[in-house]
């Protein structure tokens, strides 16, 4: 009997976390269902909107820190909307503000309204200017091996390739692209956006992901807080999944019991 393989943990910026599913905290009915998933999805790390989300700059709005706590998560402010690199600038400044200096943020640039495909050129000069901000960038980007390892080397503290258009639940469209980069980048890669069902998050892991960050797929499931938990189980299955080694694949039958040393 074999030992079992001991996984090592996901580390970002310094911190250990033992989950390795992100969350959002976008399109939910009310702040109750997003505190609902959020406890359900076992997330430790919830990425938050600050354009759309209210964080304390509006007192007389029901504030969405009061679903999810800092002190019970780790929020990460997402520049999401921004085109320009003013504008995510500009919203990463702001979000630091908001939290009292917390230097923790996911970078998007959009290039278009129609794919939100990023723009990586503008993606790479505004991870360049807030690297040099100190602040801890985890980057949402193309699945292209060159731009991930540029932006590794810029400082980001993680890199998050897409898996297919945001909010279209396609799953992993370029596993080999995303093996690429898994394979040449020494910090945390992390598959963001794409992601439809549980099946879509266990095959992300199983491809060597170190987590993975969705939002629509538990949001705009008819159950979110079911669909939270059946990810929780995808994400630690598709992990274990990977560590344990899949067997080959063949192009022909081979039999669950072998012949080899029967009797008869």
């Amino acid at each position: 009997m074999t030992d079992t393989i001991k996984d090592s943990p996901l580390v970002i910026a310094g911190k250990t976390y033992s989950s390795r599913l992100l969350v959002g905290s976008g399109k939910y009915t009310g702040n109750e269902q997003t505190r609902l998933a959020t406890e359900a999805s076992g997330a430790e790390i919830v990425t938050v909107a600050v354009r759309r989300s209210n964080m304390g700059q509006k007192p007389d709005e029901p504030n969405l820190l009061e679903a999810i706590p800092p002190e019970k998560y780790t929020i990460l402010p997402n520049t999401a909307g921004c085109y320009t690199v003013d504008d995510a600038v500009r919203t990463c400044r702001l979000a630091r503000e908001l939290l009292d200096g917390h230097n923790l943020v996911k970078l998007e640039v959009l290039a278009d309204e129609k794919t939100l495909f990023p723009d990586v050129m503008q993606t790479l000069k505004a991870a360049e200017i807030l690297v040099k901000e100190d602040f801890q960038v985890m980057v949402y980007t193309s699945d292209d091996l060159i731009i991930a390892k540029e932006l590794e080397a810029i400082g980001c503290v993680a890199v998050m390739p897409l898996a297919a258009p945001i909010g279209s639940g396609l799953g992993v469209q370029n596993p080999n692209n995303i093996r690429f980069i898994i394979e040449e980048l020494n910090v945390p890669v992390l598959v963001d956006a794409g992601v439809g069902t549980a099946s879509d998050a266990a095959f992300a892991m199983e491809l060597g992901c170190d987590g993975v960050l969705m939002n629509t797929a538990i949001a705009a499931a008819q159950d979110p807080v079911l669909m939270a938990s059946a990810m929780k189980k995808a994400i630690e299955a598709g992990r274990e999944a990977y560590l344990a080694g899949r067997m080959p694949r063949k192009r022909y039958a081979s039999a669950s019991s072998p012949v080899d040393g029967t009797f008869f």
